[in-house]
């Protein structure tokens, strides 16, 4: 529960921060920081691959709750300073769909990953992620602050999942439990849709 707590004290944080920071900038930035926090929120992948990103950190709990979703925000944020660098990544949307079947099928499995395998797996997938950000960057867009916004909104997600999970598992020890590997059962199912062209 202190870990809980302690995740969603430094993931406000992260989120207030760049608002305090670009809050005297030019409209350069304000229009860079409001487009980068935007564009996780605009795709089902993205929003599915992050939200269960921080029902897993739950799942494995202790550090993970903490580690998991700050390996994903600083692997991301590689990501995304490829793609603005112009530097090519294969397989990009592919590894975007499939980021949402594998987290989601990790989940409903209730699968109790190593902390450093549940930190590479998620930091693989984030690169994917990070660099469809990065690539999709309005032209008029400062750098730093559309990374901020898309890190802050990823936090965001992340810290959603982390609620989620925790507000599931009150359901008790067995009935949460079932709830949660059935919902990462439907992010499953919806990542092959992803990944097939259905969704």
């Amino acid at each position: 529960m202190r870990h809980t707590a302690r995740t969603a004290i430094a993931a406000a944080a992260l989120t207030l921060l760049p608002q305090l920071a670009f809050a005297h900038t030019g409209a350069g930035a304000v229009h860079g920081f409001d487009a980068g926090f935007a564009h996780p929120m605009s795709g089902l992948d993205h929003m599915l691959a992050m939200l269960t990103v921080g029902i897993f950190a739950w799942q494995l709990g202790g550090r993970a709750v903490w580690a998991v979703p700050a390996t994903f925000v600083a692997l991301m944020a590689v990501g995304g300073a490829l793609g603005v660098s112009g530097v090519e990544v294969p397989f990009v949307e592919m590894g975007i769909a499939l980021s949402v079947v594998v987290l989601g099928a990790v989940v409903a499995l209730g699968l109790k990953a190593p902390l450093a395998l549940a930190m590479a797996v998620t930091g693989f997938f984030a690169l994917f992620h990070g660099h469809a950000h990065g690539t999709e960057m309005p032209l008029d867009a400062s750098g730093l602050s559309y990374g901020l916004g898309f890190m802050s909104a990823t936090a965001l997600l992340h810290l959603a999942g982390l609620g989620l999970g925790m507000t599931i598992g009150r359901f008790g020890e067995i009935h949460g439990a079932k709830v949660v590997r059935g919902a990462g059962a439907a992010v499953a199912v919806a990542g092959l849709g992803l990944v097939s062209g259905l969704i």
